[in-house]
């Protein structure tokens, strides 16, 4: 997971819409731990990742994106990170808690 995060970022992000997706993590060397997600792709390469009351709000930058992690109205995280696309699949890491992320998109809803 995360191999090819040097990789150009090759793929467009995604229309505005929401998402159905999976959101991988994984920590060290172990395997990576995946559940479903609801993505809201915003206006201004912002983005809402939501597993149950836990939001990741993403802001998609060059060649960056900057990380809050929320649960409800209180600040559980924040990074910033390079990023690659593989596919529709986002692959980010904060490299200084050794986590690895990958958000799997699945089809636009109408």
């Amino acid at each position: 997971m995360l191999a090819a995060l040097s990789v150009a970022n090759a793929n467009a992000a995604p229309a505005v819409g929401r998402y159905d997706a999976q959101l991988c993590v994984a920590t060290s060397d172990a395997a990576p731990s995946c559940g479903p997600a609801r993505v809201d792709w915003r206006s201004g390469q912002r983005v809402q990742v939501q597993i149950s009351d836990v939001v990741y709000r993403l802001k998609l930058r060059s060649s960056q994106l900057d990380v809050v992690l929320m649960q409800g109205s209180m600040q559980l995280d924040e990074f910033s990170a390079d990023y690659a696309w593989q596919g529709d699949t986002l692959q980010f890491a904060d490299r200084d808690k050794g986590a690895r992320y990958e958000l799997q998109l699945g089809a636009r809803k109408r």
